[in-house]
């Protein structure tokens, strides 16, 4: 079979008479000519393409900065092949930069910063690879990573890429089982952790036999437990494997590009992890590909908090190390997040729409318990920087002084750039972001297949509620999905299945051959699942999940992830869970409530209660988080179908403990069916009553 690039090169060839050369080089390399008005669109953000030499639609889009070509390598430094080369490149180029930085010491106490350098950093990677080899571990064997962000975890990862070993991170939040599958699997002969996944580990090391080593991170090697000789396995702290791999330093084995890098398992809304099989290739494409539109230097500083074993987070440092970026972790609680942006004050802030929202809530609430004065300083500054921002001109500095500098102080003062991905970001919080911190707000979309970015938005693109265009590194076309109704020939815009192809994309999943067909065609297409639409200048738009569906009693489809998302700008809401079936007209909610606003919107009704649990279930509460639900769902002019029209308000948080989220914060439907199905049938049963023809069974 003919492969994609070189199809794609034969169609570009074959249309490159319509191509005039641009004189412009800080725009694309190409521009139209009279006749090719289809093939280029004049806002520069896409270039469409036949999706056959000969014929097919012209339905194949790339982007407008690298047309002709889909990236490989960094366009300045194309013998970068592997991480590895990036990260020597990094080495030698910002060697005694600040890189690795954390908070905690070894006592467990919490102070300042304290930093390795790149070349300290790659000392210990040398030492580390070596430790591996000291055991016996030889090219392309599997290396677990369970322990959460820290200085250690990045070391491993990059002795890996050295010394060519595949790094297959663990999330720190998956139960046993999940993580036993996971070590059985990728038949991992080392892990790295700390001790408390290290007793996770022994609790089942008798059914690991793949395990020859376990490191522990921030264990003291007297007090590691004794293991008896029979396990075959080696327990050693990280410090004693540092002293060994320095006094045995063994030479590189560098990987080739086409070698895999890492396994990264995806842990699904149902079923097993999947094992998502990445090469360094795929790895140095995507995000060779960003570094066209995303600019980060070596005087820039970023919180690493978002897990490393997400492919967010993952391609994030790829890009960091090779810009020589400062990387300050945090210590390890999402509750004390704030403390260390504040120690830290980043530049550079990456976090998903849930933490987003939670800013945005947190910030309006304040705003509308401050008084009548405030609350109107606060509105008129908002909406002159708005209108300043949204046509173009530069805000007056009045507002930050008198309004907006209190709100970047939140989180360091300095961040000049957000980006957020993982799941959709409400575009009124995308442009409150941008106000109230004065940066530039990015949202991208992708996934683990895909090495991350798949689309990105360009920096001064000041529309919300699109997720941008191609990433350099692959094409995108939209398939059909006529049950859905969903096609490439919808007007005004085009819509369909969201299908990627090119040098990012997975090489399949590990061991699952059918699995691995069913979302990777022939023609080297990965099936996102995605619906999405263009948008004028060629900017993809996500507006349904194709299986996340399902239909109303009177026929009606419902798209449950858009309406959660709506509802996430609630203040009473945390989290929320949207249900429906074909045997009922209308959608319920499971609500798990932001407590502090809960107990606040309580104090001001002089309602008495004694614990969160009581207050949820109290009728008033209720009607106080739907009253507000309806009035966001109107705002977003949701159709009535799509208004939830009883809810159950929960004290407990939807998490990966209690089987509700994945490690992606996604909710496991099945499971939250399930977990609320008492819940869920009172409600139905109730607005029966209410009116018994909102129910209507088959």
């Amino acid at each position: 079979m003919e492969d994609s690039n070189s199809i794609a090169g034969r169609r570009l060839t074959a249309i490159h008479s319509h191509l005039l050369t641009s004189t412009d080089n800080t725009h694309s390399q190409i521009e139209t000519n009279s006749t090719a008005g289809e093939f280029f669109d004049e806002q520069r953000y896409s270039v469409v393409l036949p999706e056959k030499l000969k014929e097919g639609k012209w339905n194949v889009y790339r982007s407008a900065r690298s047309p002709l070509k889909l990236l490989t390598r960094f366009p300045d430094h194309p013998d970068i092949e592997t991480l590895h080369d990036s990260f020597v490149y990094a080495v030698d180029t910002y060697p005694d930069y600040k890189y690795l930085g954390s908070r905690v010491r070894v006592d467990g106490t919490v102070g300042e910063y304290k930093w390795m350098t790149y070349g300290e950093t790659a000392t210990a990677r040398s030492a580390i690879g070596s430790g591996l080899q000291y055991y016996g571990l030889s090219k392309g064997a599997c290396i677990g990573l369970y322990l959460i962000n820290r200085p250690e975890w990045m070391v491993a990862d990059h002795a890996c890429s050295a010394y060519s070993y595949v790094s297959v991170p663990l999330y720190d939040t998956l139960g046993p089982d999940a993580v036993k599958y996971i070590i059985n699997h990728a038949d991992l002969q080392a892990v790295f952790c700390v001790p408390n996944t290290l007793n996770i580990l022994l609790s089942f090391l008798s059914e690991i036999s793949s395990v020859r080593v376990i490191v522990v991170v921030g264990g003291v090697e007297e007090h590691l437990p004794s293991l008896p000789e029979t396990s075959g396995v080696k327990l050693v702290s990280y410090s004693k494997l540092l002293s060994q791999g320095h006094n045995n330093l063994k030479p590189f084995c560098p990987p080739k590009s086409e070698d895999i890098a890492t396994i990264c398992y995806t842990s699904g809304t149902t079923g097993t992890p999947k094992g998502v099989v990445l090469t360094h290739g795929n790895l140095i494409a995507s995000v060779a590909a960003m570094t066209l539109s995303i600019k980060f230097n070596s005087t820039d500083i970023y919180i690493s908090y978002l897990p490393l074993a997400h492919i967010y987070e993952r391609a994030n440092q790829i890009m960091l190390s090779y810009c020589g970026v400062a990387v300050g972790f945090y210590q390890g609680d999402n509750l004390k997040l704030m403390d260390d942006l504040a120690v830290l004050r980043p530049t550079l802030f990456c976090s998903v729409p849930r933490l987003y929202n939670r800013i945005y809530a947190g910030i309006m609430n304040a705003v509308n318990t401050s008084g009548v004065l405030k609350h109107r300083l606060f509105t008129a500054a908002y909406n002159s920087k708005k209108q300043a921002i949204m046509t173009g001109r530069k805000p007056s500095p009045i507002w930050d002084r008198l309004v907006f500098n209190k709100i970047k102080a939140k989180i360091g003062g300095r961040v000049r750039f957000m980006g957020s991905g993982a799941s959709p970001l409400s575009p009124d919080i995308m442009d409150f972001l941008r106000v109230c911190f004065g940066c530039s707000v990015i949202e991208g979309y992708g996934m683990t297949e895909s090495c991350s970015v798949i689309t990105i938005m360009d920096d001064g693109d000041n529309l919300s509620g699109h997720v941008g265009s191609p990433n350099p590194a692959c094409e995108i076309k939209l398939d059909d999905v006529p049950e859905m109704n969903y096609t490439s020939d919808d007007q005004p815009h085009p819509r369909g299945e969201i299908c990627v192809r090119g040098p990012i994309i997975f090489q399949g999943y590990y061991k699952d051959e059918v699995q691995t067909r069913e979302v990777l065609d022939d023609e080297g297409w990965l099936h996102t699942g995605d619906i999405g639409l263009w948008l004028p200048g060629g900017r993809l738009k996500i507006i349904d999940r194709k299986k996340n569906i399902f239909k109303l009693a009177q026929g009606e489809y419902i798209a449950p992830d858009k309406i959660e998302n709506v509802y996430a700008k609630c203040r009473f809401i945390s989290q929320s869970f949207i249900y429906g079936d074909s045997f009922n007209s209308s959608l319920v909610a499971i609500i798990s409530v932001d407590p502090d606003v809960m107990k606040d919107w309580a104090a001001s009704q002089g309602i008495k209660y004694n614990d969160l649990g009581q207050l949820c279930n109290d009728p008033r509460a209720k009607a106080a988080v739907l009253g507000e639900m309806d009035v966001v769902a109107r705002e977003a002019q949701l159709r009535g179908f799509e208004f939830a029209k009883a809810v159950t308000l929960v004290a407990e948080p939807f998490s990966v403990e209690n089987g509700l989220l994945t490690p992606t914060f996604k909710v496991k439907r099945p499971q939250a069916k399930a977990y609320f199905a008492k819940e869920i049938s009172n409600m139905y049963a109730e607005l029966s009553a209410m009116d018994p023809t909102l129910h209507k069974p088959l």
